[in-house]
């Protein structure tokens, strides 16, 4: 869990980048910028010769969902939402984690769902606020497209990779990068006027950050921590980096909070993961 809880921490500080900073950039260039600067991290390291033709697709497949598509309706997502929006509607995560791994293995467990939707309660007591915009219905259902995608390829790529004992998890990233690639380049074809494009010198820097850190780095940390642990902790993890969001905006950046329910929600969720923790051990 080592693993989730860094990417947790370091995701924390990049909320409000996408909002303050890359507004003005076609959403579909800002995800296919992104990915491309994490698939060039990883190419270097790619290594094909334990893998044959259908694991690539599997792995190529897993990239265009949780990456692509994941990406391409989250930044769209932005353009009906506020950052604090974003924020509150990603929270539903861990639902949808726990019931496509009951799905994908054929077998029920209230216990993750129970965990899962605890998480989620106090997740919402931290970042909950008053939403006076009159219609985010389709901000709202886009930012569902986005969670399931991410829900969905987390737990694929632990169900494929776990029994492969003889590939490592870097010497294949690269082929998720690469379907990720494939989708917001075709969206990014289609949308982004590449003529008149312009970068500022600020927005070329958070791009490398989201690149090489937020996407790259961070998300090889996530999936391969995904595969060892078990999916009601990974479930509950998803809403880790809420709490921690809020508790650096107020001790790094002096921003406005509620402490109360900064601390009210934050021991709700460490009480999931306890419980979650007990449960499976007892069950083993």
């Amino acid at each position: 869990m080592i693993y989730l809880l860094i990417v947790s921490i370091i995701w924390a500080f990049s909320f409000g980048l996408i909002k303050g900073s890359l507004t003005g950039l076609d959403s579909n260039f800002v995800a296919f910028a992104r990915i491309s600067i994490s698939f060039i991290l990883f190419l270097p390291f790619l290594r094909l010769k334990n893998i044959n033709y259908k694991f690539a697709l599997q792995l190529i497949f897993i990239g265009m969902i949780q990456y692509g598509l994941m990406y391409i309706s989250y930044i769209f997502s932005y353009q009906f939402l506020m950052a604090y929006q974003v924020a509150l509607f990603t929270i539903f995560t861990p639902i949808y984690v726990t019931l496509i791994n009951d799905i994908l293995n054929r077998r029920f467990k209230p216990l993750f769902l129970f965990t899962a939707l605890l998480s989620i309660l106090g997740t919402a007591v931290v970042v909950f606020k008053d939403i006076h915009q009159s219609d985010l219905r389709w901000g709202f259902l886009i930012l569902q497209v986005s969670n399931i995608c991410f829900a969905f390829g987390q737990i694929y790529y632990k169900k494929i990779m776990t029994p492969r004992r003889d590939v490592k998890d870097f010497q294949i990233f690269g082929l998720l990068y690469f379907g990720a690639l494939l989708i917001t380049g075709a969206f990014a074809s289609t949308t982004t006027d590449w003529t008149n494009l312009s970068l500022s010198s600020n927005q070329v820097l958070v791009l490398l950050y989201l690149g090489v850190l937020a996407s790259g780095i961070c998300f090889f940390l996530w999936n391969y921590g995904a595969k060892r642990t078990n999916a009601g902790s990974l479930a509950i993890f998803n809403n880790v980096k809420m709490p921690l969001a809020v508790t650096f905006s107020i001790l790094v950046f002096h921003e406005q909070g509620n402490i109360g329910r900064l601390l009210a929600g934050g021991l709700i969720i460490i009480a999931a993961l306890i419980i979650n923790d007990w449960l499976v051990r007892k069950q083993a």
